[in-house]
């Protein structure tokens, strides 16, 4: 295990060095300069005053060069200062948002997961029953639902007309006065609109593959015989198909290990929440190129390290993926 955990983790090496090749070259491609939004709206500023920021930024340099440059700050962990105004290093607003955006994302998941995995087994346990249809309709209204316009309506239904929940930001202006219950409380009111909308949206996916996969799974001639063994119907589905049943829903988690640092646009925007994703949003915009990079990196990083869990994961299920993997 440990041996092929390392192999692929040197594999991931060149593939992450393509990555950054082919964003750094994309990014640069893109018309327009960082500098063209601190000049254009000025009419005072000169050519020469243009040419003396081109020169900061070091983007008169040779595109290869620049790269180079970023990649040997890169393996220092060194992503270099953002191109905005405030001139802070990269690396330092990153981790400035990261908690919020992960609390927020690993939250849902869970929610997620603790919802969709249980209706999609009963689901299928019990296909085409009143509980199959009902859930299905329900989960697929909300899954069709524009997650903005859902925001939209809680904000106007809960915060506007009932009163019932803040409809901004992650705490309240007299925050710092409140006793460490209240504080708790407060903050758990500002974040059950933004996780209520996103595990809308993520719940009719997964409990929809959990039902397939585990109607698919129950069908099979070894479950026939275990009952014919004379075990518990719950020993069969939550033992014996559960594990293989979960096979392709691995595969799912582990791709979106990325967005849980990526975070969501529309729901830092929608509801004020200082994140990662309305970070590199508004980095995209202003061709923020370091803070751009840093993000991409990331997501690249995790994206590489999702592939690898859910590899593992095939052969923690899966004994038969175990034995060719680590053989």
């Amino acid at each position: 295990m440990l041996k092929y955990t390392v192999k692929r983790l040197l594999m991931m090496i060149p593939a992450l060095l393509g990555i950054t090749v082919v964003s750094f070259a994309v990014m640069h491609l893109a018309p327009g300069r960082p500098t063209d939004l601190m000049t254009d709206l000025n009419p005072q500023v000169t050519l020469e005053a243009k040419q003396r920021l081109i020169e900061l930024y070091g983007l008169d340099r040779p595109l290869h060069e620049q790269y180079l440059s970023w990649l040997v700050r890169l393996v220092r962990l060194d992503f270099g200062r953002s191109f905005s105004p405030d001139r802070r290093p990269v690396l330092d607003k990153i981790v400035e948002r990261l908690p919020v955006t992960l609390a927020l994302n690993v939250a849902s998941l869970m929610i997620i997961l603790m919802i969709s995995l249980p209706v999609g087994i009963i689901s299928a346990v019990r296909a085409g029953g009143v509980f199959d249809r009902l859930s299905t309709v329900i989960l697929f209204i909300g899954f069709a639902a524009p997650s903005f316009w859902l925001a939209l309506l809680g904000m106007r239904l809960f915060g506007v007309d009932l009163g019932w929940l803040p409809i901004s930001g992650l705490t309240s202006l007299d925050f710092d006065q409140l006793s460490p219950g209240r504080k708790l409380i407060d903050l758990a009111r500002h974040l059950v609109l933004p996780l209520t909308i996103s595990t809308i949206g993520g719940l009719a996916g997964l409990s929809r593959y959990m039902r397939s996969n585990m109607l698919e799974v129950i069908r099979q001639d070894y479950l026939t015989t275990a009952r014919a063994k004379g075990l518990p119907e719950r020993v069969v589905i939550g033992k014996h198909a559960l594990r293989n049943a979960l096979i392709p829903v691995i595969t799912i988690l582990g791709l979106s290990v990325p967005g849980l640092i990526g975070g969501s646009v529309i729901m830092e925007s929608i509801f004020a929440i200082p994140g990662l994703g309305q970070l590199f949003y508004t980095a995209v915009m202003s061709r923020d190129y370091p803070l751009v990079m840093g993000g991409l990196v990331i997501g690249a990083v995790l994206t590489l390290l999702g592939n690898l869990l859910a590899d593992l994961g095939y052969a923690w299920v899966d004994p038969r993926v175990r034995d060719a993997a680590f053989k």
